[in-house]
């Protein structure tokens, strides 16, 4: 059964939506003290972490060296080399069911959609919970016993004197309204199939 031509469309705008988190920044963690009223905070990238000021990550690293934390580096984040390739494959794959428009290929693009969310959502975590947990703590200057500094996933959380906040920017928001966009594809096409099937 070949795809309506909106259902189609809908997975071509959701591919190129993809495309623009080449762009466009993935996620944002601010962090808000009395001693830095403005406050300071992290672009998550798709190809790199940088501050959302020109001096943020300096900032925060020098802070993070207090408590033990490992400086953020973007060039040993492992899966800053992966996520590229990553989303590059899974928008030609979408280009490709809009162009063939198989029912085949919809349901597997959006599979494979799913578990690149659910993938990176858990790679994302992780990066967090190692710079979070693993403190050198015979260097650092600050010691607290017991303490760990991840930020949330989603949401805010208080860090000592810090409030940190971590929350979806740009191209979060695009590859939540691309993956809409494909479920509603998705739905389209259950519809349509089941109407043909009731028809006989």
């Amino acid at each position: 059964m070949k795809l309506s031509m909106p259902s189609r469309a809908l997975v071509a705008i959701a591919a190129a939506l993809l495309l623009l988190l080449f762009v466009t920044p993935l996620w944002r963690i601010s962090l808000q003290a009395p001693q830095y009223p403005e406050g300071l905070g992290l672009k998550i990238e798709l190809t790199t972490v940088t501050g959302v000021e020109e001096n943020d990550l300096q900032n925060i690293n020098s802070l993070n060296h207090y408590i033990g934390m490992k400086a953020i580096d973007p060039a040993t984040i492992g899966v800053l080399r992966v996520m590229p390739w990553a989303v590059a494959g899974l928008a030609l794959f979408g280009f490709v069911v809009a162009a063939v428009g198989r029912r085949a290929l919809l349901y597997a693009w959006m599979t494979s959609f799913v578990v690149f969310g659910v993938a990176g959502m858990v790679m994302f975590w992780w990066w967090q919970y190692d710079y979070g947990h693993h403190l050198d703590m015979e260097h650092a200057i600050i010691k607290i016993p017991g303490m760990s500094y991840q930020p949330p996933l989603i949401g805010v959380k208080q860090l000592l004197n810090f409030r940190a906040t971590s929350m979806p920017d740009v191209g979060g928001w695009l590859v939540a309204v691309a993956f809409v966009l494909g479920a509603v594809a998705v739905f389209r096409t259950v519809r349509c199939h089941a109407r043909a099937s009731a028809l006989g």
